[in-house]
């Protein structure tokens, strides 16, 4: 027979399952609910401008003027006349698409190639490479050689080619997308690789093959890496393409107001939505990702 200390004796097996399974309920510590409430307000701090400037696009024009932020008057036309007002708007939409997309490849290409070269490849002058790649981070470069990348984007005839940013966009973002890729590389172990050499593969049959799985969540970031660098990117846009149906979103933004009326908040708040939303949507998607590609050791020094 069970005795319970609190409630006596117990003869049923079924009891007796009950009392063993028992367990006491855990209470929450306060450093856990602390670290929660933190988080919280970080996330509360980064989604109120959002969801602020969501709630403007579709606010009527009275109701912008309110100290309220839920719409009285729900106004969705706001986006139609954005598109009309701004008769460029979705061939600079196309822009941003187009430049973003080539940078996004080409660099993710070459950074998968350099880092894989730099750890498991006899690279002559790794150090020196290396060493180069760091310097670079160093300075700000996008300010600083601003000059430079007009002059030569003049020399080749780029100014004011919408695909010619994707030049300097690739240089910008290379140094850092290397480091992540090679730190990614580093955590495959030098096993794997000795195996494939040994079972025949070439260097190539072993990247594809072999290292690229193991990398795939590294790769997912600098995709988003690079993607919000070049989405976003305003100076060098600004710059080398004066024309309006070359430039691309974020440079029109800055310029919103002008052709559509000052002080028209819920109309540029419009374009702004429009503007965010392919990033939202291409981080909700591939946020996991990104995530296990950090914890494996993406950022590695």
């Amino acid at each position: 027979m069970v005795v319970h200390p609190l409630t006596g004796p117990l003869g049923h097996e079924r009891d007796r399952a009950r009392i063993e399974g028992w367990r006491p309920r855990r209470v929450p510590r306060w450093g856990t609910i602390l670290r929660h409430l933190v988080l919280a307000c970080f996330a509360a701090v980064i989604l109120f401008p959002i969801v602020w400037v969501l709630l403007l696009s579709v606010k009527s024009l009275p109701d912008a003027y309110q100290n309220e932020i839920w719409p009285r008057v729900f106004d969705f036309g706001h986006y139609a006349y954005s598109l009309q007002q701004i008769d460029t708007l979705p061939r600079n939409f196309l822009n941003s698409v187009l430049v973003t997309t080539g940078t996004v490849v080409i660099t993710t290409v070459f950074a998968v190639i350099a880092g894989y070269a730099l750890v498991h490849l006899r690279t002559p002058g790794r150090a020196l490479v290396l060493g180069l790649l760091v310097a670079s981070m160093f300075f700000p470069t996008r300010v600083t050689a601003i000059i430079a990348i007009w002059e030569i984007q003049r020399e080749l005839g780029l100014i004011n080619r919408t695909w010619g940013l994707v030049f300097p966009y690739v240089t910008l973002g290379l140094a850092l997308s290397v480091f992540i890729m090679r730190g990614m590389f580093q955590t495959v172990p030098r096993e794997m690789a000795d195996a494939a050499r040994i079972d025949g593969a070439g260097p190539v049959r072993m990247l594809l093959g072999v290292m690229l799985p193991l990398v795939s969540n590294g790769i997912v970031v600098v995709v988003i890496v690079n993607f919000v660098t070049a989405w976003g990117e305003y100076l060098l846009a600004s710059t080398l393409l004066t024309e309006q149906s070359a430039r691309t979103l974020p440079v029109v933004l800055a310029t919103a107001s002008g052709g559509m009326g000052a002080w028209v908040w819920p109309r540029l708040a419009a374009v702004y939505v429009m503007a965010i939303t392919p990033g939202l949507v291409a981080f909700g998607i591939a946020q996991r990702w990104y995530m296990k590609g950090l914890q494996e050791g993406a950022l590695k020094a």
